[in-house]
């Protein structure tokens, strides 16, 4: 029988363009949401420009309005000098990121100073959104305590992260936080031998944050009470890439997370109100979300089958799933009363999407 959910929200994905569209851009990215039953995605920054100036934001904007299937909202960098130039910006995109623990480009904010200044500076009914892991997170809590002003931490991974998010909302703090479903149901374990059981090329598990071990997996399914979202941080890179001396972190999730959490539905580790909670009702109200009018996503979730990459639509053409037994499927997607997605194939033109901050 099948069963109806809202349109889902992916708050955290990486579409690669402008600047590395060989992997990703807005039409293949909202294809694959589409595919996957969400409706809305949140771009991150880190492209090539990075998006931190008007300039390369615009970029990004003409890019999407061209391009999306589905609707959509891009964030703003935080860099090292642009705190008073942003603000100008800010109505027009999903929120702020900064980048506070490991990452590529020139978007590392690795100065106290400059958070402060960006506290002082971004509109204060605007969202912040972090990548910050141990102690840099306590760090982060600790001055935007001292600002009083909410943040959104993203990708959480660990058992100490969890519980010093836990802490923090227990004592009145503004925070919010996600997960990654790879973090849910990949950790150490699944690194190839000698490193764990798992099998193929160690840097296709390569990620960031990298995968924790069962333990702090574990962390996360026991606090899931703690956790606002389930979010992708879809990171699509080719096998080519993956397989170098070089490979760069991350996987594709759009496609994929679905039907995981649909198969920890039906083993008893979730329910699904517990999915339209963490993937529609929360990320409306910690991003401050329009409705999206008529829409709805269709799955049966009796169906059984196996993940496989040359099914998906995102052009990096991979998945660290590939053969995974799976339970629940997408079978129709209506966004705004018009058939995106049908059994399989897509049905948005590339330019249906709206940027949810100017709908």
């Amino acid at each position: 029988m099948a069963i109806k959910l809202p349109g889902l929200i992916d708050v955290h994905v990486h579409l690669r363009e402008p600047g590395a569209t060989h992997k990703e851009d807005f039409s293949s990215g909202t294809a694959a949401a589409l595919a996957g039953g969400v409706t809305t995605v949140l771009a991150m920054p880190n492209t090539q420009p990075p998006l931190v100036d008007a300039a390369a934001f615009q970029m990004a904007l003409d890019a999407a309005e061209q391009k999306a299937r589905c609707d959509y909202g891009i964030f703003l960098g935080a860099n090292l000098n642009n705190a008073a130039e942003l603000p100008a910006l800010a109505t027009q995109s999903a929120g702020l990121k900064f980048y506070l623990d490991a990452t590529f480009g020139p978007l590392l904010l690795d100065d106290i100073g400059a958070w402060r200044e960006h506290f002082e500076h971004w509109p204060r009914h605007m969202p912040i959104v972090a990548h910050a892991e141990m102690q840099t997170l306590a760090a982060l809590l600790f001055v935007a305590g001292l600002y009083e002003r909410p943040v959104h931490i993203a990708h959480v991974s660990r058992k100490e992260e969890i519980r010093l998010i836990r802490t923090a909302k227990e004592k009145g703090q503004l925070v919010t936080c996600e997960v990654a479903p790879h973090h849910l149901f990949l950790s150490t374990d699944d690194l190839p031998a000698p490193n764990g059981r798992g099998a193929g090329g160690e840097g296709r598990m390569s990620v960031r944050p990298r995968l924790a071990t069962p333990t702090d997996q574990q962390a996360l399914w026991d606090n899931l009470d703690v956790i606002d979202c389930f979010a992708t941080d879809h990171a699509p890179h080719t096998l080519e890439e993956k397989d170098s001396e070089t490979p760069p972190p991350g996987f594709p999730g759009l496609e994929t997370a679905l039907p995981l959490l649909l198969t920890a539905v039906h083993a008893g580790r979730l329910t699904l109100d517990d999915i339209v909670a963490r993937m529609h009702i929360n990320p409306r109200r910690i991003f401050n979300l329009p409705e999206q009018p008529e829409t709805w996503v269709e799955i049966d979730p009796a169906a059984e089958y196996e993940i496989r990459a040359a099914n998906h639509f995102t052009r990096c053409a991979w998945t660290p799933y590939e053969g995974w037994p799976v339970r629940g499927r997408v079978r129709r997607v209506v966004l705004r009363g018009q058939e995106v997605f049908k059994d399989g194939k897509i049905l948005a033109k590339p330019g249906y999407g709206i940027n949810v901050r100017m709908a």
